[in-house]
């Protein structure tokens, strides 16, 4: 088999079935498994699988693991050469699986392959196309130099944005809501890192798999939609409870030992103060 898809869900029924439907409607040249594995949800998301699509593999889990146990399920399941992560809020568009398949088999350094990644309004989603988040990139980018010097390796190094959103380029880092993996690349690598309950995860992943030698490719000759943040939505303290403890997980085991004292507490300090600052401006949002 060619690709195994894994769609990890949690409450998010008719995106779910939309995902569904575009994987089948646009993709026939290719021999694929889809994969759910649903999140306990409580909006007959599993109901709505098992009624319309007889031939996806369900797994029902009795409790909210989080997104990395939840797809290392999936893959654990999984028989296909690739296995690509997706979002229950995504839509494929076109031919877009066989070609990140057909672009794989032709470059065997790929570990992994991310497409272009559009929202609802057309814009890129730049998580899909980005940099590691040392200190260095993440102090850029909070002082928004970014945006003062696009084109600028140093400055631009968060979101790649130095890099043309219309070229086939080498990236520190893709998006989990489309990652297609090589099967080899996972067995040499492991698994995703289930200390990762909802973000950071896949940067986890990207920097594991450069590490060991392969290439993580940014391949925008396709793509898909993204309806960001449909699940996450629906617990929003959690959601930036998880989003800044990502933060801190990601920094702790690949940073901690390569920067000093007071870079480590600098890094600590700014962490706390974002969380701070998104918890107060969630609580007000909630009383508005």
């Amino acid at each position: 088999m060619d690709l195994s898809i894994i769609i990890a869900n949690y409450n998010t029924k008719q995106l779910l079935k939309s995902t569904i439907e575009s994987i089948i409607n646009t993709t026939k040249a290719l021999s694929y498994e889809i994969i759910v594995i649903d999140n306990a949800s409580q909006d007959g998301s599993c109901e709505m699988v098992k009624s319309n699509f007889k031939d996806v593999m369900l797994i029902q889990n009795k409790e909210n693991l989080g997104f990395a146990i939840a797809n290392n399920a999936g893959i654990r399941k999984s028989v296909g050469s690739y296995v690509l992560l997706l979002n229950s809020d995504t839509i494929i568009i076109e031919d877009c699986l066989k070609k990140c398949v057909e672009y794989m088999d032709m470059n065997l350094d790929i570990g992994a392959l991310g497409c272009r990644v559009e929202l609802p309004d057309g814009k890129l989603d730049h998580a899909c196309k980005r940099g590691f988040p040392t200190p260095e990139a993440s102090l850029y980018y909070l002082l928004k130099l970014d945006k003062l010097w696009p084109n600028s390796r140093k400055f631009g190094q968060y979101d790649a944005t130095y890099l043309p959103d219309n070229e086939i380029n080498e990236v520190d880092c893709l998006v989990g809501a489309f990652m297609m993996v090589r099967k080899e690349t996972i067995e040499q690598i492991g698994l995703l890192d289930e200390a990762f309950f909802m973000y950071g995860e896949d940067i986890d992943w990207c920097y594991r798999i450069k590490a060991s030698g392969w290439k993580n490719i940014y391949y925008p000759l396709v793509k898909i939609i993204h309806y960001k943040g449909a699940s996450s939505r629906k617990r929003r303290f959690m959601t930036v409870y998880q989003f800044h403890r990502a933060m801190i997980l990601f920094y702790r085991k690949h940073y901690y030992n390569k920067y000093n004292f007071l870079i480590r507490w600098a890094v600590y300090l700014g962490i706390t103060f974002k969380l701070g600052v998104a918890l107060f401006i969630n609580l007000f949002k909630r009383r508005g």
